[in-house]
């Protein structure tokens, strides 16, 4: 089967929402491509001396409501698509929880895995002095993302700041707590995605802690959010990682299983604490709320009839495809989107960027109220919207989204 160009399919997102908005040709063709991109070529020396070339991108896809704001990732298999799309699907994500930014992310086409510590500081330098002139509080705040970690990010502010001579902690967030990084930020999108949970339960009827919860992906997302769960009595019956799923209809011991994911590098092979089954069971494996927090496309037409969930929080960036996206809504299987459901992350991202510019910190009750706040508030706008059109809450939340954004061209007179 063919690979899903993940543009192809935000475009295919975008075009029926602005159907239904009957947006004027011009505000269709502007919000339907980025505002600006960069190819980078980056010339990096290596630790044996010998001088490698990466490739990198960035897309800042629409400035209307604010400076853009996105995450910067490091995978072998990294597209100008991806990124587009990525960059595409934040914009939307910044305009559903209100926040005054627009969308953006970035790119390198990298193993991190075969790099040395050293050698990735000089990747993320070199990245930083390709894009300074676009950088900055009032123009692009990138952030950790895909095997970025707090400590690039510290090198990248370290960069620009060495670039200008000045001190700008705003310019990068996701940054180490030393250097105006926000408490609360690790676990922002896990949090966030607890936040909807509860939502779900006021206004969908499910019960919280009865509730039995799949979860895909155990790392800072998936395993997060199994952790919150569990702390709450949320009966999480299933888990996996990219070598293993575990199935327990009576419930996962997750402190046990964190363990041994910690213990193992990142593995859950070999984890007593139930069934073993492959990951595409655990799509299907009997649950109420079923959470896809790893990768896009798992849920596709092959497997979505078969989903035994009775809501899917999407916690990944685009984990359903659109043909899987009309499987389930004619089944009467309620998703809620990724522009909303993992949008914690950026939520919190954002928090770090007020409290650099202010020099004022927030405590961890401060930054999980605020939170609370803003995931409430934008679930209960995408589902009265989808109540109101009478659509899902993935057409919901573009609807609001779209309306904002354009809303914001139109006044400032680009439409």
């Amino acid at each position: 089967m063919a690979a899903l160009n993940p543009f192809t399919i935000a475009q295919q997102q975008f075009d029926e929402a602005a159907r239904l908005l009957k947006l004027p040709n011009a505000a269709r063709e502007l919000l339907r491509w980025p505002m600006k991109e960069f190819h980078f070529t980056l010339p990096v020396k290596m630790d044996s001396g010998a001088t490698r070339v990466f490739r990198a991108f960035r897309v800042q896809y629409n400035a209307a409501r604010g400076p853009c704001k996105g995450g910067l990732r490091w995978h072998t298999k990294e597209t100008i698509d991806t990124v587009r799309a990525l960059a595409f699907w934040m914009t939307w994500k910044m305009a559903v929880v209100d926040l005054p930014l627009g969308g953006g992310k970035g790119g390198i086409v990298c193993n991190p895995k075969e790099l040395s510590l050293a050698e990735k500081e000089r990747v993320s330098r070199a990245y930083v002095r390709a894009l300074a002139r676009e950088l900055g509080v009032q123009r692009d705040v990138p952030a950790p993302d895909v095997n970025t970690t707090p400590q690039i990010m510290a090198w990248s502010m370290d960069e620009f700041e060495a670039m200008l001579g000045e001190q700008h902690p705003g310019v990068i967030t996701g940054k180490p707590l030393p250097l105006g990084g926000s408490v609360g930020r690790n676990d922002a999108t896990s949090y966030g995605g607890l936040c909807i949970v509860r939502e779900v339960d006021t206004m969908l009827g499910v019960r919280f802690e009865r509730a039995r919860y799949a979860i895909q992906g155990f790392g800072n997302v998936g395993g997060g959010v199994a952790k919150l769960l569990h702390e709450r009595d949320g009966h999480v019956v299933a888990i996996s990682a990219e070598d293993a799923a575990i199935y327990n209809e009576k419930g996962i011991n997750i402190p046990a299983a964190l363990a041994h994911y910690e213990a193992h590098h990142g593995h859950l092979a070999g984890f007593d604490g139930g069934q073993s089954i492959t990951n595409d069971e655990l799509l299907t494996c009997e649950c109420d709320i079923l959470i896809p927090a790893a990768v896009e496309h798992v849920l596709t037409e092959r497997n979505a009839a078969a989903v035994r969930g009775k809501v899917v929080v999407e916690l990944a960036n685009g984990p359903t495809t659109p043909d899987a996206d009309r499987i389930l809504r004619d089944r009467g299987v309620v998703v809620i989107p990724d522009i909303l459901a993992n949008a914690g992350g950026v939520t919190v991202s954002y928090f770090e960027q007020v409290q650099n510019t202010y020099n004022y910190y927030w405590s961890l009750d401060d930054v999980h109220d605020q939170l609370r706040r803003r995931m409430s508030a934008a679930f209960r706008a995408v589902h009265e919207m989808s109540l109101e059109r009478g659509v899902d809450h993935r057409m919901a939340a573009y609807l609001l989204a779209l309306s904002r954004v354009a809303k914001a061209c139109e006044i400032r007179g680009w439409i």
